[in-house]
């Protein structure tokens, strides 16, 4: 069968790649850019030493900073108000996975107008905003290369994604020196993010050769590079090799989708503010766990590819080794629990069957290779408190 892959009209990727902006504007006729980021960028300069280019090159820009973690729908809208205060020709997404997923969702209401909520799954949208050329600051959502972004509504805490072409953007700018500050919670949450990724991309119903192939690539780079980023963040071999899987990951996903674990991990980040990358950790070895007698031989090969079982290693084996990894990972990149990080537990218990509803809704958990009712994501749910 034929498959339709969606990535980046361009992508620059290494040391440097964030200085481009202004030539790949030229190469575009684009002119007029409205930059989408946070407060961070700017306080620490990292606005400052991107824009300079622009100035540089003559080109007139705006900001508009004020993106939230988990942006909600009300960031998104002030973010379009602003927008058109002036005429802009394209958006520019600089930080994490929540600036990236605030300009994409601006760009597009920017041009079709509405709400989120009215283009959450199941609505497919493949018509296109404004172009969106993405610089990320983090390694590991990947968000640069999807046709994904997620936004919160903040009426009832549903994080809703919002799925077409149309969210993909149009340049992919890939600098590993951007992340080379970031701290080591940052790194390790972002990090997993990226293996939780790959895995579930390896194992989704939806896989495919081209997503196979940048999955492996990335789950080898992580099993190698993962522990280095986290104990020696100025290790740039470790950060170049890391933010590379961040990206190919991130064209796994896209091109194969998520599955249970990205579910499961929504309702967490909207209803506790857990950031998104350490929301999937908490749930990545319990939900393989329970999925892996459904796809063995590929949840073996994740672990081959990770570099904890070999080729002599039987799928059985195999398997088990990778559970053992995926637990130790979290110990040795010192993961909370949710009851370790503080979530109410009186809380947290009373909702695990609408978050179990909400994670059904996604239609993440219908990709996985075991797919659950809502009693075993509930129970799923409990597992994981502690």
């Amino acid at each position: 069968m034929a498959v339709n892959i969606v990535q980046p009209r361009y992508m620059v990727i290494g040391a440097g790649a964030s200085q481009e902006l202004a030539a790949m504007l030229r190469q575009l006729n684009l002119s007029r850019p409205f930059i989408v980021t946070d407060k961070f960028m700017v306080e620490f300069g990292y606005l400052d030493r991107l824009t300079a280019g622009l100035k540089e090159a003559g080109i007139e820009f705006r900001v508009f900073a004020d993106t939230v973690p988990d942006p909600t729908s009300a960031s998104i809208e002030q973010g379009v108000v602003e927008l058109k205060k002036q005429s802009h020709d394209c958006v520019v997404a600089l930080g994490g996975g929540s600036p990236i997923d605030s300009a994409k969702a601006i760009a597009f209401l920017a041009v079709h107008g509405g709400r989120m909520r009215d283009y959450k799954v199941p609505v497919v949208n493949n018509e296109p905003g404004l172009p969106v050329i993405a610089i990320p600051t983090t390694a590991g959502t990947g968000s640069e290369v999807t046709r994904f972004t997620v936004i919160t509504d903040e009426s009832n805490d549903e994080k809703m994604l919002c799925t077409g072409t149309a969210f993909c953007p149009t340049v992919a700018l890939v600098d590993y020196e951007l992340t080379m500050s970031k701290p080591k919670r940052l790194t390790a949450d972002t990090g997993l993010d990226t293996l939780t990724h790959a895995i579930e991309s390896y194992v989704s119903v939806k896989r495919n050769p081209f997503s196979d192939g940048m999955a492996k690539l990335a789950m080898m780079a992580l099993g190698k590079h993962l522990r280095t980023v986290y104990n020696e963040p100025g290790n740039r071999e470790a950060r170049e090799a890391v933010m590379l899987a961040a990206t190919q990951a991130g064209l796994a996903f896209s091109n194969a989708s998520v599955c249970l674990v990205h579910g499961m991990s929504r309702p967490i980040g909207a209803f506790f503010h857990v950031p998104h990358g350490l929301s999937n950790a908490m749930l990545l070895p319990a939900v393989t766990a329970f999925s892996i007698e459904a796809a063995p031989d590929r949840y073996a090969d994740c672990a081959r590819f990770m570099g904890v079982a070999s080729a002599e290693d039987s799928d059985e084996v195999a398997c088990q080794k990778l559970l053992d990894e995926l637990r130790q990972l979290n110990k040795d990149l010192e993961v909370p629990t949710p009851k370790e990080y503080g979530i109410d537990k009186d809380r947290y218990f009373k909702l695990l069957p609408t978050m179990a509803q909400q994670a059904q809704a996604s239609g993440s958990p219908g990709n996985n290779p075991r797919v659950p009712t809502i009693e075993e994501m509930v129970a799923l749910y409990e597992e994981i408190w502690e």
